[in-house]
């Protein structure tokens, strides 16, 4: 079920569910890189001008972006194509499995239940999710080793955070999972893929890309290393020496040996 996600003709449940996980990877990945080309302002914000549609018709200057407001919108965009994986997710496992919840395989327990929760907070509050736990799933623990952990402990009520299920990377990893290993979708071997213009590294929110030489009208920034010889960048994210040159800036420092 690679290329596009989609099979022509006719296709049994499980089929249409495979390629409705595979869509909601395949749009996971767009929103990350639409996300990550806004951040750094490489992001086209070109739109037509003028859109006809059906009775409607619209001006470049009624649909039009600055760069701030594509800057927000791709945050709640990525968020959302985050969330929708849960969606798939769960109707899939429903597709195959006639009552997930006490289903003798704990993945499938899990999986359905951290998918059907997380749906559940985004389905009524899109743009700010809030944690509705039924009473037979509080304080537990739900979790597929290496993919994902939910503690549902005193989350009742309270506002939907990435952390409390591991992020965006644990929900698509699930989402692979429950394709390949619930759904016994058996992929195609992967295409080669356009390697990337620039290289980019993504910690969290942190983003970080290599350059040749540093950029004309770039401003210095004056810091002052911790103790530990850490630099803080600002949004609970530091650069840290490896052990290597912390013991050479050691080195540099410490007096001679008496056998010096």
């Amino acid at each position: 079920m690679q290329n596009t996600g989609l099979k022509k003709g006719h296709m049994t449940e499980r089929e249409k569910h495979i390629a409705h996980t595979f869509t909601a990877e395949l749009q996971f990945r767009l929103a990350s890189a639409v996300r990550l080309a806004t951040v750094l302002g490489i992001q086209p914000l070109d739109l037509p001008i003028e859109w006809t549609h059906g009775k409607h018709v619209v001006k470049y200057e009624e649909i039009a972006l600055r760069p701030d407001q594509a800057d927000y919108a791709a945050h709640f965009l990525h968020n959302s194509a985050t969330l929708l994986l849960a969606v798939a997710i769960k109707d899939a496992i429903r597709a195959v499995v006639q009552d997930p919840k006490t289903s003798k395989d704990p993945n499938v327990q899990a999986a359905y239940q951290i998918a059907r929760l997380i749906r559940n907070a985004f389905a009524h509050g899109p743009f700010a999710p809030t944690w509705s736990i039924d009473p037979d799933c509080r304080d537990h623990v739900f979790q597929i080793r290496n993919i994902i952990r939910l503690d549902t402990k005193n989350l009742q009520g309270t506002p939907f955070h990435w952390s409390h299920y591991g992020g965006p990377l644990a929900l698509f990893r699930l989402c692979r999972f429950v394709r390949i290993h619930i759904l016994k979708d058996k992929p195609s071997p992967r295409k080669s893929v356009p390697l990337p213009r620039k290289r980019i590294t993504q910690l969290g929110e942190l983003i970080l890309q290599q350059i040749d030489k540093i950029p004309a009208g770039a401003t210095l920034v004056k810091t002052k290393p911790l103790p530990d010889g850490s630099i803080h960048l600002g949004g609970g994210y530091y650069i840290r020496p490896t052990p290597a040159e912390k013991h050479q800036n050691t080195d540099k420092t410490a007096p001679p040996s008496s056998g010096a």
